[in-house]
Parts: C-alpha cells; structure tokens; sequence
C-alpha cells in the first residue's frame, strides 16, 4: 500500500476540477444578482450598513460593489473590473458586471458538458475582438461644428449617465451645470481635482450652484472676525503655512529670570515677533489671507482693524486648489514677500448658502500673474439637498456625469444607450458564429445571447415583457437599423441615435474588453487551494531555567 505523501499543511482546502469551476461561477451570479436590479433608468437603490452601522443608498454599481464584503476569492474579480471601470471611465460599473456574470452563465453549460477551458477562452477572447472592433466601426463621431453644439452633444451624454441615477428628475439642471463644469478646466488634461464638490444640508436639489471659481466653507475664527469686510473686488491673497497666534510653551521649556523686566522682555519679544509677523502681511499688500494653521484672536483683531480678512485652518485641498486658481505660491516665512508670491481674483465674497457660510473666489485677473506662471482655472459646485445619504448619492452621480463628459471632450466618438449597441454586437457576433465551422460556433452563439442581457435587464427593471420588446428589437437589427434599443418613457422600442441617448464609445469598449476578461480569467482557473488559517501562536519550549512566557 501507498503511503500517503502530505505536501501541504493540514487543514488546506483543496477544490480542483470541474465542481470548482462551476462553483466559482454560481459564486459570480450570486454577486451579479445583487447588482442586477440597479441598472437602468427605472432601476432600484440598495440600502447597505456597513461594520460601523453607518448606512449608504446607492444604485452605482461600484460604490455597492466597494462595500460589499465579498469573501470568495473568484468573486472578487467581478469587484476589480467594477473598480477599474470605474476609475477609467466612471459609468457604466453595472453593465460590466452583468455582462461578465451573464457570460458566465451562458458558457456554464459548455462547462458541464466537458468542453476544454481552453477553448472557451479562446472563443472568449475572440468574441470580444469582434465586438471592440465592431464598436469601433459603428461610433460615430461628432465633428463639432461650433461649441453650441459640442455642448449639447456634451449634455446629452451627461442626461444618459444621470438618467439612471437618484436625481434624473433634475438632470436637466444637474448637466448643464456638469458640462459648465467641465468645459471650464484646462485642456487637454482636465484635471478631476480640480472641480470641488461641497455639500450643504437642507433646501432643494434644484437650489444647487456651480461657482466659476473656488469656494470653501466658512472656517473656524476667533473674536473680531465679525470686524472683517466681507467683500473686494480685485483683491491679493496670501496663502501661508504658518501659526498666526502666541504660542503657549509646552514640551517642559524653562525660562529662568531673576527680576520682572527680564520676564517682561521675554514676553514682548513675543508679541513683537508676532506683529512683526502680522505688519509684513500688511505691507505686502494682501488684503484676503489664508493660512492652514490657526490664526489666533490678536492676528484676527490687527486685520479688522485695517480692513483685511483672514482664515485659518482651511484644509490643504482648498489652500490648493486656491493657489492653483488664483496664483501666487504657499508662503511658509512672511520675509521678503515679494508681488509675485500673492495670489489674486476679480472678486471675494462671503455669502451664506444654507445654514452654512461660504468664502468665494471668483474670477481671475491674467494680468496680476507673472509670465510661465498660469493660473489654473476651476470650480467649485455646492449640492443642496434633504438627507446626508441623498447628499452623498448626488455627489456619486455627478462624479459620473463630470468622467463621461470629460471622455466626450478626449473621445468625441458616441453610440446610442437603451440596449442598442448591446443588440447590434449581439446580431454581428451571431452573423459572424454561422460562418465558422466546429465548437467554436456554438460557443460565439453563446456570448451573443450574453450580450442581449443589458436590454433585457432595462426592460425586467422597468416592469416590461422582456421577451416581446427582445423579439421586436431582433426584427429591427436584423433590418439594419443599428440604433433600436428600448425606450423606457413609451415602453416600447426606439431609436436611441435620434432620440439622443447617447454614451461615449469609450465606455463601451471598456465595459466588454474588462468583461471578457474577467469572464476569460474566471475560466482558466481549475484548482482552488485555501491555506489553512494559522490557528493560535504556539508558545515557545522552555529551556532549562528558563521562565514561563506570558
């Protein structure tokens, strides 16, 4: 008899074989099934709690994904590509989802029956071949005769991305302000960072604002601030990193004097370090200064008393975003300030939004900036609304329209949404499966039933016979309409194209290559094997003499 060889440590969980691989995958549809319901106008929110009892509604597909806790090692890959997708193009986190796990499920069978791994993924990886060439050949782009119409073309697809989300009822409002947004940050790169979003509790969402320039909440501030101008036009900025107030000694210092002047001297130099501090800010000219560390209640005062405002503790982000605004440079000594190092603006004003009051920066001379030195533009957008979670979710949509819109402006190649596209590769991959011979065929017919699941999902969420309006938008492509995808507003089919619903090829193509790719990476893995969970530390021997541990 065979003596039995342990090569790993006991306790390994070791799954190999086709029961593992048909286990990972209900594993995946299990993971498709919770986000399944969020996609679409007409699609539902989840309510999720996480450890800290803190709760998040949301119908983006990888904000659920992020706060699902997934433990299953494969089913973590379908939470990678929701985040990839996210960050490359910011929509359509759901769609891929749905079309990986639906992949899954139409080539579990192949699975069953004993088809090769190999083969699938080959057939896979073609698959998505065709369909991104296919994308390619059909995106049509915009050849934008005048901004106007770029614009428009940019809200349009900003209407599409937020049609699904919780504030569609006001998307008309919300695009506007996102392609305003946008269009106002440098070109070509258009840097995310630079598009502020603050949230401030209580009216109506339409009550939102877009600032064409950079706005932050009213910091904490000490006796005399009431004293300050609230406003100026064409004011300088001094941006600091420096304390602003008498410190108290600590970390044990010791002073020792023999008589009270000697003390007295210790504590004037003091105070005159501090005016001198606070008279060099005055002589340079600035008449708005912000610093990211306090500024006490005698530095407050001196600048009331000479019509000067100031702000302490402002987060490094704001100061930032200031800096790159207006100009100027992050001073961390008040020696020598020199023209060049202040910022500058058009106009400062402190208004109040809400219950909330707010320092804003708007507009911006070119004239005050010495030369390689441009002020970047940006702006600030500042959401009303009821519940902090409304807030929140608003925050996320928008962060979905602002990425669409910005791959728009790079990637000025568009398809129609609703299902359409998905329906036309569908019909291209199932053309193009007649013309080849062997298991392969079989296999593409496969994945183009797998593409037919977003349309199908719009339809099942919004409460439509599924069925019937499939049927219907298989007769329409097959005429050579390549633009039919389901209309939500009349429950029936429609042309997407005219009817401008329209998603930036971009995401499409992003959507399918990571689909396929997890789909492909899901396949080729037969063998599970878990590693025991080291169990408690085992204490160490003791030797002769020598003292027990713990």
């Amino acid at each position: 008899m065979q003596p039995q060889i342990l090569v790993l440590k006991e306790g390994t969980d070791q799954s190999q074989g086709k029961p593992q691989l048909v286990s990972n995958i209900n594993a995946c549809q299990l993971v498709v099934d919770a986000v399944r319901t969020t996609l679409g106008p007409r699609g539902m929110d989840k309510l999720i709690v996480d450890h800290g009892g803190k709760a998040v509604i949301s119908n983006d597909g990888a904000t659920i994904m992020k706060l699902l806790d997934i433990v299953h090692p494969a089913a973590k890959t379908l939470v990678d590509i929701a985040k990839s997708q996210d960050a490359e193009v910011g929509d359509g986190t759901t769609s891929v989802v749905i079309l990986a796990g639906e992949l899954l499920k139409r080539l579990k069978p192949f699975v069953e029956e004993g088809v090769h791994p190999r083969i699938i993924v080959r057939a896979v990886r073609s698959a998505a071949k065709l369909a991104v060439d296919k994308v390619k050949e059909l995106a049509v782009k915009i050849e934008s005769k005048s901004p106007e119409e770029q614009r428009e073309l940019l809200r349009k697809c900003a209407v599409t991305a937020m049609s699904s989300k919780l504030i569609h009822q006001q998307k008309d409002h919300f695009s506007k302000m996102v392609v305003d947004a946008v269009l106002s940050l440098d070109a070509p790169l258009l840097p995310l960072d630079m598009i502020g979003i603050k949230k401030v509790s209580g009216g109506a969402l339409e009550d939102s604002f877009l600032v064409a320039g950079v706005a932050f909440k009213k910091t904490f501030s000490y006796a005399g601030f009431e004293m300050q101008p609230k406003s100026y036009t064409n004011c300088k900025i001094a941006l600091l990193n420096i304390e602003l107030e008498l410190k108290a000694e600590r970390d044990n210092a010791e002073v020792r004097v023999n008589n009270v002047e000697e003390y007295q001297k210790v504590v004037d130099a003091e105070w005159r370090i501090l005016y001198d501090k606070l008279g060099a800010l005055h002589a340079s000219g600035a008449q708005v200064v912000l610093s990211k560390l306090p500024i006490g209640d005698v530095a407050t005062q001196y600048f009331a008393d000479r019509d000067m405002f100031c702000a302490g503790r402002v987060t490094d982000e704001d100061l930032r975003r200031t800096q790159r605004a207006c100009g100027g440079a992050v001073l961390s000594s008040v020696r020598e300030i020199r023209p060049e190092s202040l910022g500058s603006c058009e106009a400062f004003v402190e208004r109040q939004v809400g219950g909330e009051r707010y320092n804003v920066f708007t507009g911006y001379q070119g004239d005050c900036v010495p030369e390689g030195c441009p002020a970047a533009k940006t702006c600030t957008i500042i959401l009303r609304g009821g519940a902090e979670q409304f807030l929140e979710e608003t925050e996320r949509s928008l962060h979905d329209a602002i990425m669409i819109v910005r791959r728009t402006i790079k990637n000025d190649a568009v398809v129609a949404g609703g299902g359409a596209i998905d329906m036309e590769l569908s019909k291209h991959l199932r053309d193009h499966s007649k013309s080849i011979a062997g298991k392969e065929q079989l296999l593409l017919s496969a994945v183009a039933r797998a593409f037919e699941a977003i349309p199908r999902q719009l339809c099942d969420n919004a409460g439509f016979d599924a069925t019937n309006l499939l049927n219907k938008l298989r007769q329409k492509h097959h005429q050579g309409e390549p633009w039919y995808g389901v209309d939500i507003q009349k429950e029936d089919i429609a042309d997407n194209f005219e009817a401008c619903v329209w998603e930036p090829a971009v995401v499409k193509i992003n959507a399918i290559t990571a689909a396929c790719e997890a789909a492909a990476q899901i396949l080729s893995i037969d063998e599970t094997i878990k590693n025991a969970k080291s169990g408690e530390p085992q204490m160490p021997g003791r030797g002769m003499g020598r003292p027990r541990m713990g």
